[in-house]
C-alpha cells in the first residue's frame, strides 16, 4: 500500500494510513480473489497499491494540489502538467476508493532470476499524465497488451476500469448502491 509509505506523489506517508493493509468490501474481495486465481493460471501476481482510502487521505491530496509550493515530486508524478490540473480527472474531492469497491493494482511475473518484477505497463502508478490513459497510443504494442491483461483479468471479477488511469478499478457493486457512504476511519494494521 504506497500511501502508508513515502514512495507517493505527496512525498510523505498519508494520513489515514497507519499501516500497509488492504481493506474492501466483501463482495470486492471475494471477486478480487478471484482475480488472483486467473492470474495465477497465467504465470502473474497481482500487485496491489491501493484498496480503501480513508476521507482524511483524500483531504490530505486535495491540500497538497492547493499547496503550489510542494513541487518536490513534480518531476516522478506529474513531469508534463501543471500541478492545479489535478484536480478533477486525477484527484477527486470525493473518491471511490472512501466507499471501499476501488482498488489501484498492477500485474508481475517472475523474471529469470525468479523474482517477482512489475510487468511494463508505459508509465508508472499514479503517474499523473496521458501516457496513463488505458487506451495512450503512445504505448508500445507489449504494454498496450500487459494493460489489456489487467483489464481483462479484472473484468473477469466484475471491475471496470477508470480510463484516465490504467491501474484504477471499481467492483460493478459501486454503481448498484443507492446511497454513496464515504467512510473516513483510519487504515490500521490487524
Amino acid at each position: 500500500m504506497r500511501y502508508a509509505t513515502r514512495n507517493n506523489f505527496v512525498g510523505s506517508v498519508v494520513d489515514g494510513y497507519q499501516a500497509r493493509q488492504c481493506i474492501l468490501k466483501t463482495t470486492a474481495a471475494t471477486s478480487l480473489q478471484l482475480v488472483a486465481q486467473a492470474a495465477k493460471t497465467q504465470g502473474l501476481k497481482l500487485v496491489l497499491f491501493d484498496c480503501y482510502r480513508p476521507q482524511r487521505a483524500v483531504d490530505h491530496f486535495v491540500r497538497w494540489v492547493n499547496d503550489i509550493e510542494d513541487t518536490k515530486t513534480k518531476t516522478e508524478y506529474y513531469p508534463n502538467l501543471d500541478k492545479g490540473v489535478l484536480l478533477g480527472d486525477y484527484i477527486a474531492e470525493k473518491s471511490g476508493h472512501s466507499r471501499g469497491y476501488t482498488i489501484d493494482l498492477s500485474l508481475a511475473q517472475k523474471n529469470e532470476q525468479g523474482q517477482w518484477q512489475l510487468l511494463d505497463m508505459g508509465g508508472q502508478f499514479d503517474l499523473f499524465d496521458p501516457l496513463s490513459n488505458t487506451d495512450n497510443p503512445e504505448v508500445t504494442a507489449q504494454q498496450r497488451a500487459n494493460r489489456y491483461t489487467l483489464k481483462n483479468l479484472m473484468a473477469k471479477g466484475n471491475f471496470s476500469n477508470y480510463p484516465m488511469e490504467w491501474w484504477h478499478y471499481t467492483h460493478e457493486q459501486d454503481s448498484q448502491q443507492t446511497t454513496k457512504h464515504y467512510y473516513n476511519f483510519p487504515v490500521l494494521a490487524y
